[in-house]
Parts: structure tokens; sequence; C-alpha cells
């Protein structure tokens, strides 16, 4: 674990040994300055050599200035070592939870997940800053005092150093306990951050249904279990510090008494005692250094190591050795005896299912809700894998496919269209990064929303907010068909794309979505099933699998399943107002 740590500071060690020599140079001061202090009241005072100390305080004063500068190096450039490390490890881990599947999202709370990117990684700035460098500068100063302390008075020192030894163990029997006690303070906090975010996130919800008084119970739950958590770290962050700063006081209070008692003996004389009592305050400075830089190193490591935890998750879906891209794309779709299970050993949603889309043709699936409509959907851009069987584009297993030029040829439009903070430009722009802002501008106009873009007053820089709430749901599934269009796949994916529309923002988007599915190959999912009368094929799923397939006005003739669903949506029409309706949506 600490040499993967340490592995982030090879991109910056030009920068980080400047820094070291920066903490050499102010400890190496420090060290200089008792020695000066036991020259002047051991030889220059009794002598009475005033230039002498003139040019002793000169000395000092320009090594002072030249601490001051290397302090100042350690202050900004130090601290931004520690930043830049930082950010590379979030760096690291934004892009490694890019790699991982749908799947581990499905499992994971998106507030969780922030924690470990946000507040996890916050410490570990500081910690890379001064952990290298207090360690650097505590074993100068303890080792350099400590040879010092042992030519004015060798048995004074040898008290000093078992005071140590036992400063150390009480460390290490301490450092345990809060560390155990750290881990579960993030854990927590990540816990709390998914609550917060689930709750702000649903907000709108909260306020419609009066249940604020609930979301502060919830709320306060976690917030009290974070406050324990917090408790017990802070109860042995206290028995850490009291027992550690205990023992450098008594250690403080040794060396006086001892001093004190050996100048009586006339074993040493009040210049070395001066000198011993300062280097010994320069001994105990580092090792008050080192008890704290141990609370800053394992509350750090605790965040570094959730982090680590998701690095090492694995994406289940990933390239096979050998995989090739899909290029030149006709379209062909096939699910070959497909069984799927969104968990090992669990139900399966699909049973040896078999389908056949070919290039260009349009095919709606419709059905009860739970027989894996959106299922089906997801397997085609491989955002699971299968059981068994094999999901086909063009004839070729899309295992054997690069997963980027599979997505790269396949478009999706949801029901629940997400938006993200920023300009309608912005969004649309998402669909190919790299477009002009002529073929955004087309793209919006084949959606039927560049009209409604331009009566804004910033056009399309027309901000969104946050989800698109600032939008109409019409207005975000048209943004969503201009994204779409301007990706311009060769297979279309559209998963109850009007299900929460009006009939007037319904007719608008279904001649759009007509409009989009042109030259491609189309797989719509739908329970309006007005939306897919003019489908090439209409597929009926039901718990066994294919029920019913054809085209609409063969499946009615058949009185089928297809029918009676047909019939039961339109229940309160005439037989004059069916056949109208029929034709208005062919």
């Amino acid at each position: 674990m600490l040499r993967r740590f340490a592995s982030y500071y090879k991109p910056h060690k030009k920068l980080f040994f400047l820094d070291l020599l920066a903490a050499l140079i102010v400890s190496a001061v420090d060290l200089i300055y008792p020695l000066f202090t036991q020259t002047i009241i051991n030889d220059l005072i009794p002598n009475a050599e005033i230039r002498r100390m003139v040019v002793i305080a000169l000395i000092l004063l320009g090594l002072y200035f030249i601490r001051a500068s290397a302090n100042y190096f350690m202050l900004t450039y130090g601290h931004l070592v520690g930043g830049r490390i930082e950010y590379g490890m979030r760096r690291d881990l934004f892009s490694h939870l890019q790699t991982l599947d749908v799947s581990f999202f499905d499992r994971n709370k998106t507030g969780q997940l922030m924690s470990r990117l946000m507040s996890d990684l916050n410490e570990i700035s500081e910690l890379a800053h001064h952990g290298p460098e207090d360690i650097f500068i505590s074993s100068v100063m303890l080792l350099g005092s400590f040879i010092i302390l042992l030519r004015i008075n060798v048995p004074l020192t040898l008290i000093t150093f078992g005071l140590v030894s036992l400063l150390l163990v009480v460390t290490m029997l301490t450092r345990k306990n809060m560390r155990s006690a750290s881990l579960n303070v993030r854990k927590v906090n990540a816990e709390m951050n998914a609550r917060i975010e689930n709750a702000l996130s649903g907000v709108r919800l909260t306020k419609s249904f009066v249940n604020e008084q609930f979301e502060e119970e919830l709320f306060d739950e976690v917030n009290t279990t974070h406050l324990g958590k917090r408790f017990q770290f802070f109860k042995a962050m206290g028995w850490f510090h009291a027992g550690t700063n205990l023992i450098v006081d008594v250690m403080s209070l040794v060396i006086l008494v001892l001093g004190g008692y050996f100048v009586y003996l006339g074993q040493i004389n009040v210049g070395d005692m001066v000198a011993y009592i300062l280097y010994s305050t320069y001994f105990i400075a580092p090792i008050r250094r080192l008890i704290n830089f141990t609370q800053q190193f394992l509350t750090g490591m605790t965040g570094f190591e959730r982090m680590v935890e998701i690095l090492e998750v694995r994406p289940e879906i990933d390239d096979r050795p050998g995989a090739i891209d899909l290029s030149e794309v006709e379209g062909l779709i096939e699910f070959d005896q497909v069984t799927f299970q969104y968990q090992r050993d669990g139900e399966d949603i699909l049973q040896n299912f078999s389908l056949r889309i070919e290039p260009g043709r349009s095919v709606a699936l419709v059905g009860p809700s739970g027989v894996g409509k959106t299922t089906i959907s997801r397997l085609i851009p491989r955002f699971y894998d299968v059981a068994s069987g094999a999901v086909k584009i063009d004839g070729i297993d899309i295992r054997d496919l690069s997963i980027r030029s599979i997505r790269r040829n396949v478009g999706m439009v949801d029901q629940d269209v997400f938006m993200f903070y920023g300009s309608i430009k912005d969004n649309i722009l998402y669909g190919r990064l790299d477009a002009s802002d002529e073929e955004v501008i087309a793209a919006a106009k084949k959606a039927n929303i560049h009209d409604f873009i331009m009566e804004q007053t910033d056009g399309y820089n027309t901000i969104v907010g946050e989800r698109g709430v600032r939008l109409s749901g019409g207005q975000k599934q048209r943004l969503a068909i201009a994204r779409v269009f301007l990706k311009d796949p060769k297979i279309l994916v559209l998963d109850e794309a009007t299900s929460s529309l009006d009939n007037e923002n319904e007719k608008i988007i279904q001649a759009a979505l007509t409009e989009l599915a042109k030259g491609r190959t189309t797989l719509t999912i739908a329970h309006r099933l007005s939306t897919i009368v003019a489908a090439d094929e209409i597929v009926v799923l039901g718990d066994e699998g294919i029920l019913e397939r054809g085209p609409h006005s063969e499946l009615l003739a058949r009185d089928g399943l297809y029918a009676r669903l047909y019939r039961a949506q339109f229940a309160d029409l005439t037989e004059e107002e069916l056949r109208g309706e029929d034709s208005a949506t062919s």
C-alpha cells in the first residue's frame, strides 16, 4: 500500500526533492542556534568579546532570512506537490470509474462514490506534503540533537532516549484503535453523502408529498450515527494525544530536573545546561511533530485505502484480446438463444430468447412489465453480458467487438432523459463532441426543438439546470433526440421514449422519432401502442418468450394478445374512432 502511495511522487520528484532540501536547510539552521548560544554564554560573555557577539548575531540574522525563504518554499511548493498528488489520485479514480460496468453503479450509491472521490481524498494533499517532510525534518532534528546531546551529557541523554522508547510503545498501542475509528468515520461519511444526494435529488417529490419531516428524520438518523462514530474517533484520538503528550511533558521535566542536578554536581556548566535544554526542545519538537503526523497518516491512509478498493475493482465487461472494431455497419441484430440474469444464480430474465432484426427495419417490443423488454435493449450496447447464447451485430458476436465501436454505432433515447448541467448546446454536443455549430443546429431542427431554442433569451447557450430541471419533459426528449441525430448511429434503441408525454408533445416527438429512424435499424419498446403501429414488425413478449409477432394489421386480424392490449388502450373509443386512430398513427 505504501509503495503504491509513493508511486504518485514519481512525476513530481524534482519539486519533491527541492522541498526536502528546503526542509534540510530549516533543520540545519535550527540546530546551529543552540551551538552559538552555548559559545556566547560559555566564552563570549565571560570574556566580554562584544565584536564576536555582533558577528554571530549577524550570521544568525542571515541564516534566519535563509530559513524564512526555505520555509516559504516548503509552504508554497511543498503544498503544491501534495495538491498535484491529490489531483493525480482523483484523476485516476474518476478515470477508473468511467471504465466500470453499469452493474457496478447498480450496486453502489452515487453519494458513496462521490465521498470516495472528494472527502476521502481531501486529506491526501496534506499527508502527501507534510508526511515525507515531517519524517525528514524530524529524522534530521532527532539525529542531530541526539548526537549533540550525547556530547554534552551521556547519562542524561540515555535517560531521555529511554523515555522516547516508552513513547514509541504507547504510540503503537493506541494507533490501531485510532485507525479503526478513522475508517468507521469514512464509511459513515460516505453513507451520509449518499443520504444527502438522495434527499436533494428528490426534493421536488418530497415537497409534493409534504414529507419534509420524514426526510429530516432519515437524515437525523444517519447524522446521529455519524456523530457517534466521530465521538469514537475523538476518544481514540484523545487517548493517543493525552498519553503521548504526557510522556513528552515528563521528558521535559526529567531533562530540567536532572540537568540542574548535573550542574549542581559540576558535571556540566550553565552554558551547557542552556544548550542542552535548547537541544532537548529541538529533540522533543520533532517527536510532537511525529505524534501529529501519526494521526494525519492514519486519516489520510484510510482515505487512500478506500480509493484503492475501487481501483482494484476490475470491469466484468471488457474487450476480449483481439477484439475488432465494428465498422461499415449494416445494422443486422440477432439474439441467438440468449439466457440472461442480472445476478449470478438469480432468476432468468431471458431464457433461450431468439430474435432477428434485419438491417434498416423497425421492430417494436410490447408486453407486460417484467418480461425483459428493457433488458433486451440494454444487451445490444453490451451494458451487460449474457449468461449463455449470443447477441450479434452484422453476424459478429458483440463480445468479439470492441465496446467503444459498438456503442459508437448504437443510439439510445430513453423515457428518463438525463441532461447534464450546462447549456442546451452542451447537451446536444454530447452526441458528438467535435460537431460544428451548424451540425448542432441541423440536429435540433430535425428534432423539432430549434424554434423553441431560438425563443430563449440566450438561445443555444440557455442553461438547462441540474438534470434539465428548467425544461419540460417534451423539451428534454427532443434534446435527447437531437443528441442522437448528431451522433448518427446505424442502430437506434427507443425505450418508452414518449410514454410520459401528453398527446400534443407525443405527436411532435413521434414525428421527430420517425425522421430519426429513417435508414436505421430501430428497436422500439412501448406501452403506448399508438406509437408503434407503423413498425415493420411488432413482437409481443410474455413470460414464456415471444407470443406473437407480425405487422400491426396482421396482429389485429389474429385477435390475440396484441389485439386485446390494443383495444384495451382505446376502450373508450367507438369503432369508427378506433379506425380513425389507426389511420392517424399509420
